[in-house]
């Protein structure tokens, strides 16, 4: 019975992207082995964290469960909310596809801070597809996708606990109880809140350097599975209440919100999940099932930063019916289907009224060949109609060829089409003096046409076995070419922010090269060095995209002593990342002690763990972020005079917060 239990549910995951098939096929393969696995057999550039790869950092959230993986770029968004943001490909968070189980979840107004809604504990793997994502998904995706996994009732422990604490006055607790209920119905309730209840201000400029923050998250899930008949469900229902407030130190919400007495903000969101899905798999043709997903959030946030206030409501509901087969044999797969997705949003900026509600209806197909030995092909494409973007087609192209043994080299290419949130994706400019300015084009959301790109990549990886020991090396080069941008221009003065249609191009070229090798046994290098070039034609000149660290390099070391028998056992990690000169926006007109030169300097950011295991119930880890002490000299402008016009916030390209040390334990009962 487990057995067909197992292949039940990985077949009923297959069926709803060809991607998710050639991934959980490669969990299946590699789980005991590597926690991080980049396979020669899967079609895309996909890398897999599993679990274990997320228990290697501080990763209290999925915001920053990406430290120790070099294909995202990890950012703070503000000197204020401490919000770590992700980019990937040069290219800021908006532009991936994120979906949680292939369902897409941060998105729209949970775009700025939807990662950190997400406990890393929930996490049981995810998946990172550099270039344009499948179609069975959507047609938002264009530098990649991220899919996270989340831990299945059939197969969580009855129950589990980790508690952490850190020096920035942050404290966590998660625990999860999962039941089997009978032969067919699990259960699993997943608890997580957090807090942070000290006030600290490293670099003296009368400025939390981290909110005072408290959110509780409740996750109950349900799976059904009938082996026999070929059916598999799963039901979620999720409640998140998030707080969050910052400022100056002598800020008291109730007293000084919105004067003039001390500038502060609080962020306070509350968010309402539903979700199901339900497979079906063909008894007599397991190459063929069925699967229906739906989705319904409801996502309020009220917030003001000092007088700027932004309040945003999102109800949305998704749909997606996918059917997957096969056309003469098993080389030759497709996935076809429809789906649906409604978004009303009721946006409030300085009580300006700008709702709007958007639905769109699509169709897909997707065909995938795979001769199992040396060549694979995806090509896929959908014909969308949007109530504001009108009908719209949407290919993607993923090529897979092993030219010998232990390599393989792909090529993709795709396009994608989205619509730019503008406040939601850019609210660290709340934080500031600046006024905003659209320049309207006659579109029809915000008076701004949707953006537009193409996405092309090749790569390279081959795997090597150098004195009895396992290594890989490996390029990847991209290339995004804008058709249409909503493009943020910061270069026209500290005093303002100008939002435009492009007029000329934009592009982004992204270069990394990997080099990874085990050093001894059990003790494990990767490296990376990441090359950007992203410019765009702005109103008035040519510039790179600010706060893009035109050169970047990763190094990661792991060891782990030998597992004894007993259980017991210490894991060692430690990751530096460099990050080069970045562009920051234009502040000469200001006064000379508010104003910033044209690059930052480039700077390292070290982390470490140390992990104790004593048993296979019980372990401790303690660790630390940013241990060289990088702080960015100037974090603020003009934070003497908060309500004067040098004020901003938002020009952060390094930590501000310092040193940072943690400590925590997890226990489960198997």
């Amino acid at each position: 019975m487990k057995k067909q239990i197992s292949i039940l549910i990985l077949l009923f995951f297959c069926s709803y992207t060809s991607f998710s098939q050639d991934t959980l096929k490669e969990i299946k393969v590699q789980n005991s082995s590597k926690s991080l696995q980049k396979s020669l057999r899967l079609t895309a550039n996909t890398t897999i964290l599993s679990s274990k790869e997320l228990l290697k950092a501080a990763c209290c959230n999925l915001a920053e469960s990406f430290e120790t993986n070099p294909s995202i770029d990890v950012n703070f968004s503000d000197a204020l909310t401490g919000t770590k943001q992700i980019k990937m490909l040069g290219l800021t968070s908006p532009y991936l596809m994120i979906t949680e189980e292939n369902i897409p979840s941060v998105r729209g107004a949970s775009q700025a801070y939807g990662l950190t809604f997400t406990p890393g504990t929930w996490v049981e793997s995810i998946q990172i597809t550099k270039g344009a994502g499948s179609v069975v998904n959507s047609y938002e995706s264009i530098s990649g996708q991220i899919n996270t996994e989340l831990i299945k009732p059939i197969k969580d422990v009855p129950f589990f606990l980790n508690a952490y604490g850190s020096s920035d006055s942050r404290f966590e607790l998660n625990t999860h109880f999962n039941k089997k209920i009978s032969d067919k119905w699990s259960s699993s309730l997943f608890l997580h809140g957090n807090t942070r209840i000290a006030k600290n201000d490293m670099n003296n400029d009368g400025f939390l350097d981290n909110p005072l923050a408290k959110q509780i998250n409740i996750l109950n899930r349900w799976q059904y599975t009938d082996a026999q008949k070929g059916w598999v469900s799963f039901i979620n229902f999720r409640y998140m209440n998030d707080k969050k407030q910052t400022g100056q130190l002598e800020f008291v919400p109730n007293r000084d919100r919105l004067t003039t007495n001390f500038w502060g903000s609080e962020i306070n969101t509350e968010r309402v999940d539903i979700s199901t899905k339900v497979g079906y798999v063909f008894p007599d043709m397991p190459f063929q099932s069925i699967g229906f997903q739906n989705a319904f959030n409801n996502h309020n946030q009220d917030s003001y930063f000092g007088l700027n206030q932004y309040n945003i409501k999102q109800k949305s509901y998704y749909s997606n019916l996918i059917f997957n087969s096969i056309i003469d044999n098993t080389m030759n797969k497709f996935s076809t289907g429809i789906n649906f997705a409604y978004d009303k949003y009721d946006e409030f900026v300085n009580q300006i009224d700008y709702s709007r509600t958007d639905n769109s209806i699509g169709a897909f197909f997707e065909y995938t060949y795979d001769n199992t030995t040396n060549f694979s092909a995806i090509l896929g494409g959908r014909v969308d109609n949007h109530n504001r973007l009108g009908t719209f087609f949407t290919p993607r192209l993923h090529v897979r060829y092993n030219p010998w043994e232990k390599g393989v080299i792909r090529f993709s290419a795709g396009r994608g089409i989205r619509s730019a949130n503008i406040f939601a994706e850019n609210q660290q400019l709340f934080g500031s003096s600046r006024n905003f300015e659209i320049v309207s084009t006659g579109g029809k959301i915000y008076g701004l046409n949707p953006e537009i790109a193409w996405n092309y990549g090749i790569s390279f990886n081959q795997k090597f076995l150098f004195f009895n020991r396992n290594g890989d090396f490996g390029f990847d080069f991209f290339r995004t070419d804008f058709q249409n941008q909503v493009v943020v221009d910061l270069y026209q003065g500290p005093r303002q922010v100008v939002f435009y249609n492009l007029n000329g191009k934009s592009f982004a070229n992204s270069l990394q090269v990997e080099f990874n090798y085990e050093l001894a046994k059990h003790f494990n290098l990767r490296s990376a060095y990441k090359y950007y070039d992203i410019q765009t034609d702005y109103q008035y000149e040519t510039q790179e995209r600010p706060l893009q660290a035109k050169h970047r390099f990763f190094g990661n070391l792991e060891y782990q002593t030998h597992l004894l028998q007993d259980g017991k056992q210490w894991k060692f990690d430690f990751t530096i990342n460099w990050l080069g000169k970045q562009r920051l926006p234009a502040t000469i007109s200001n006064s000379g002690t508010d104003s910033m030169p044209d690059f930052s300097p480039s700077f390292s950011i070290m982390n470490m763990q140390i992990s104790r295991v004593f048993s296979s119930i019980f372990e401790v880890y303690v660790g630390g972020e940013n241990i060289g002490n990088y702080k960015q000299e100037k974090a603020i402008l003009g934070s003497s005079n908060p309500f004067g016009t040098a004020f901003d916030t938002s020009i952060v390209y390094a930590p501000i917060f310092g040193q940072m040390y943690y400590a925590g334990l997890r226990y489960r009962v198997k």
